[in-house]
């Protein structure tokens, strides 16, 4: 099974500068998972990116990752 929260954590300590700030919040709800990520509000722009780009990206992989588990993943960035 994979680990989501250390996926997404990974994930994010490699875009942001303060590495320390990132946090996440996980709730579950049977199949259901929702990740709240929250990083430091200058690296807000870098975890978004370009009209989102880089957030969908990031989505992607974990809902990727959490298929293979049969988990439905919603990541919020926060």
């Amino acid at each position: 099974m994979a680990d989501l929260e250390k996926t997404l954590s990974d994930i994010a300590k490699a875009i942001v500068d303060d590495k320390d700030a990132v946090s996440i919040i996980k709730t579950e709800d049977g199949n259901n998972v929702t990740l709240q990520l929250s990083v430091a509000p200058d690296d807000m722009g870098k975890v978004i990116g370009r009209h989102g780009k880089i957030a969908k990206a990031i989505r992607m992989v974990l809902k990727a990752a959490a298929n293979k588990s049969g988990l439905k993943v919603t990541v919020e960035i926060k």
